[in-house]
């Protein structure tokens, strides 16, 4: 894990401090306004890049984990993202939908770094990661008009075409770029060149995305520092719920070690730069919504490094024939 990862929370926190001095003191909103959707979809399409649909076959002799992952990600949580927020932010309309958005969708990136600190099952993450993104697009406008009620309050067409935008066209992007260089070079040249930039070029366009947005919306953040801690107990919570019925599922299927490690990384993680994307394409009017985003990874990350200490695998188990050590897509 290089230093930019292990500290990411500290970064993503020092970017929106940078960000929000200055706006405050500079005259520069406008402009940092105009730079965070295409430093977002950027930093999608550098994430994409990396994804290997091909290495869903790898799930096949894990089927039970596979589907405790998806019937967590996309049927329970999106539930419990409901209850907490009705009962806790009830009163807070753009935090319920930023609570939301963060929570109906699973991860499909630095969970890989930490299920792999914790020896898990690299195969099955990887697998995975195709199958939550493509739920995401579909069932993520979804989730936010059934779920998000009155406070949603957007047309569903323009949550579609925010969701298509922000979403398939980095998607799209990608998948010509990996396909392009396989076919000019080689797949090996692919993964060591293309594939290798582009995860070096996430974590400075996540920073960038963060430190622009809270330069534009500067005296919104100001204006509503109180209403942000309010984000904190639904939070705790959730990351206090997840791992406890990823822990209790692994019992109740008997998942080997490194499948309990994959199911809890899978189940815990938060697309948060996805949901930052979509909050800010659907909703620019109401830029609190992607501000609350912004505080999900200064919980998340912590969390996520607990648990891989928490779940990590103490004794090495044999390797699934095709799947490489530390190999993360």
């Amino acid at each position: 894990m290089s230093a930019s990862e292990k500290f990411q929370s500290l970064f993503v926190a020092a970017a929106a401090l940078v960000g929000l001095c200055a706006g405050l003191v500079l005259p520069v909103g406008g402009v940092a306004g105009h730079l965070v959707l295409p430093a977002l979809m950027l930093m999608l399409a550098a994430v994409f890049v990396q994804v290997d649909a091909g290495q869903v076959r790898r799930a096949r002799s894990a089927v039970p984990v596979v589907a405790a992952s998806l019937v967590i990600n996309f049927a329970f949580t999106p539930l419990l993202a409901w209850a907490l927020g009705a009962g806790l932010l009830g009163g807070s309309p753009d935090l319920r939908i930023g609570l939301l958005l963060l929570l109906v969708t699973p991860c499909t990136d630095w969970y890989l770094v930490f299920t792999g600190l914790a020896r898990g099952h690299m195969g099955v993450a990887t697998a995975l990661l195709p199958v939550n993104l493509v739920l995401q697009l579909v069932l993520l406008p979804v989730h936010v008009l059934l779920l998000g009620g009155e406070a949603a309050m957007v047309d569903a067409g323009t949550l579609v075409e925010a969701v298509l935008v922000v979403l398939v066209v980095p998607l799209a992007a990608a998948v010509l770029v990996r396909e392009t260089a396989r076919r000019r070079k080689g797949a090996r040249w692919r993964d060591e060149a293309v594939v290798a930039r582009a995860s070096a070029m996430v974590l400075p366009l996540l920073y960038l995305a963060v430190l622009a947005m809270f330069a534009s919306q500067a005296r919104t953040v100001a204006g509503h520092a109180g209403a942000l801690v309010h984000l904190l107990p639904p939070l705790a919570v959730f990351f206090t719920v997840l791992p406890v019925v990823a822990a209790l599922t692994s019992r109740v299927l008997r998942l080997p070690a490194d499948q309990r490690a994959a199911l809890a990384m899978t189940t815990v993680a938060r697309n948060s730069p996805v949901a930052l994307a979509v909050a800010v394409a659907a909703f620019p009017d109401r830029p609190l919504i992607a501000v609350a985003l912004v505080v999900g990874p200064l919980v998340e990350l912590p969390v996520l490094a607990l648990l891989g200490r928490l779940f990590r695998v103490r004794d090495r188990v044999p390797a699934d024939p095709g799947v490489r050590e530390g190999e993360s897509g």
